[in-house]
């Protein structure tokens, strides 16, 4: 399994404040959903930023979002190692599969891959 990018999520009421405010940095939005939007750098694809009101299908804002290439395979050793799973495994109507796990620091991550 092998990581492809690592985002924070910062939850936020004031999104369109935020999109401008990274805008001045060089951001661009890639994603608005509604309740979340993602910014990502036109020369650095992979560097992005998502500002989320609440989380649409999940009962807990995550802190960061980890995209990995086999999320079946990061959940089980999640999983296994007796982590607490704060969100089952899931599809997402998105694109995503995803699961949520609390980190040592109690940080929610949110695990995904892209379908």
């Amino acid at each position: 399994m092998s990581v492809r990018r690592v985002m924070p999520v910062i939850q936020s009421n004031a999104v369109e404040e935020s999109r401008e405010f990274y805008g001045l940095l060089g951001f661009e939005e890639v994603m608005d959903h509604g309740w979340i939007v993602t910014l990502a750098s036109p020369s650095t694809p992979a560097a992005q930023i998502s500002f989320m009101t609440s989380d649409k299908t999940a009962p807990v804002t995550p802190d960061v979002s980890v995209e990995v290439d086999d999320v079946d395979a990061a959940y089980a050793a999640v999983r296994d190692s007796g982590a607490e799973i704060v969100h089952d495994l899931q599809d997402e109507d998105w694109g995503v599969r995803r699961f949520f796990v609390r980190d040592p620091n109690g940080r929610v991550i949110n695990v995904l891959s892209h379908r």
